[in-house]
């Protein structure tokens, strides 16, 4: 990339460009190219969920804009983008204005440090995980800013849940990922996924790494639903209890950057459960066969975003299954059973690599190397 730049710079006559100057362009150009994906990937998600739900409940779903109803996310786009904005006499007129901005920000700059095959990444960074857990927190200042800004008694009621929930939550992730790291011995998601290529089979994947490594993948999972705000943990915008929770007066465009945030959000938390505990981008069962460096990227972020999307769908089985919980069970899940059990698997974790010399439990009984 950097010499295609500079050959297009020479080529205009302009001379070879300084390196910031290469390095902001190749930024930029990593930037459209996660942003045009993201916004992809969400309609097509949205019409998804709307077909997962159908199908639990028993009906149809969209089925009437374009073939099996698959360009209503375009319709509900359109719509959404020519609705009136409309911010009423009591708000916060800049804070309101910028909140969804921010929401939307802290669930998209994570993708920059996720590698979606060995060579597909917008930058690797030697601590990609602290990278990701630190700009989704962003989504907490922002949905406070919404609660508080809008001068609603619903809105603040959501803000003020989604701030307790979110960074409650985010302790039980941030334990959950430890123990991967811990086998890993890196916060880089690339030394991550290159430390589960054992063999050609998905056995060297860490979630098979041990028994405790398994269920910190299923704490994770669940406290990132909870992060996410989605059913059975979307008590911030609990419609039964709070109208809309912290968008009850967004409207239009804005309305729609807290749902593209939602998915975004589900995009990224899955992106890092594939990296860390299932292989990431490696191959199964054909890594030895594919030579051909382009072709194992193209094959690799297939398989990447794959295994992301069967976590997403499950996010989407989940939240059309179970009913919501009390904000009591809610806070207890987190304090009195996520957290104790997640800092007792670290610790397991480590006792096992002490014990083990980092070998996991196929690797001891010789079945990969």
């Amino acid at each position: 990339m950097e010499r295609l730049i500079v050959k297009a710079f020479v080529k205009l006559g302009l001379g070879s460009p300084p390196e910031w100057a290469v390095l902001l362009i190749i930024g930029l150009i990593a930037g459209i190219i996660l942003l045009v994906v993201i916004l992809t990937y969400e309609g097509i998600a949205t019409y998804i969920e709307r077909k997962v739900a159908g199908d639990i409940q028993v009906r149809y779903g969209p089925n009437r804009v374009g073939p099996y109803g698959i360009l209503q996310f375009v319709a509900d786009g359109l719509k959404l983008f020519f609705k009136e904005d409309i911010i009423h006499s009591q708000a916060d007129r800049l804070l309101f204005r910028v909140a969804p901005y921010i929401v939307f920000t802290g669930s998209f700059v994570g993708l920059a440090a996720i590698p979606f095959s060995a060579e597909w990444y917008a930058g690797r960074l030697n601590v990609g995980v602290l990278f990701i857990l630190a700009t989704t927190s962003l989504v907490v200042a922002g949905l406070a800013m919404a609660g508080w800004a809008q001068a609603n008694k619903w809105g603040l009621l959501g803000g003020m849940r989604s701030v307790a929930q979110i960074v409650s939550y985010e302790v039980a992730v941030g334990i959950a990922l430890l123990v991967p790291v811990v086998h890993i011995g890196s916060l880089d998601l690339q030394s991550a996924v290159l430390y589960q290529k054992k063999g050609w089979g998905i056995l060297g994947w860490n979630i098979f790494h041990d028994p405790f490594t398994l269920i910190a993948f299923f704490i994770y999972f669940t406290a990132a639903i909870a992060e996410c705000n989605r059913t059975p943990f979307d008590l911030p915008e609990g419609e039964s209890e709070l109208v809309a929770g912290y968008f009850t007066e967004y409207t239009g465009f804005r309305f729609a950057f807290f749902f593209m945030a939602e998915y975004g959000d589900m995009f990224v938390v899955s992106a890092l459960a594939t990296c860390l505990f299932l292989g990431g981008w490696h191959i199964p069962f054909i890594e030895g066969l594919i030579k051909l460096p382009i072709l194992h990227n193209i094959l690799g972020s297939i398989v990447f975003i794959a295994k992301v999307m069967v976590l997403i769908l499950i996010m989407m089985w989940v939240r059309w299954t179970y009913p919501r919980l009390r904000i009591d069970q809610l806070m207890a899940l987190n304090w009195k059973r996520l957290i104790p059990i997640g800092l007792l698997m670290l610790l397991l974790a480590s006792l096992w690599d002490l014990i083990f010399d980092g070998k996991g439990f196929f690797e001891l009984i010789g079945i990969i190397k």
